[in-house]
């Protein structure tokens, strides 16, 4: 949609927007590879979202994530550039 990327705040504020949205989710590694302390993983996503009035809508794509690996070993996303904005909203119901 070409919307520019966003800060946490925005994105907090977009959050609390979903919160009675169910959500399910899952993803396929395709590529991940290990540097050190960073990584980039390339894999294919695929998201549900039904709502309260009962309308559900999926999205699926293709997204690249850096990985930033923390003093305590957690592996934690540093950065992300995913294609589902860019998806079509498939309605699957309601």
């Amino acid at each position: 949609n070409g919307t520019e990327p966003f800060g946490k705040d925005v994105f907090e504020k977009q959050a609390r927007k979903m919160k009675d949205v169910r959500m399910e989710g899952h993803t396929k590694i395709l590529e991940i590879e290990v540097l050190g302390a960073r990584a980039w993983m390339r894999a294919y996503l695929t998201v549900r979202m039904e709502f309260p009035d009962g309308n559900i809508l999926a999205r699926e794509g293709y997204l690249l994530s850096v990985l930033r690996k923390e003093p305590d070993g957690r592996w934690v996303i540093f950065r992300e550039a995913n294609m589902l904005p860019a998806m079509e909203l498939k309605a699957i119901g309601g």
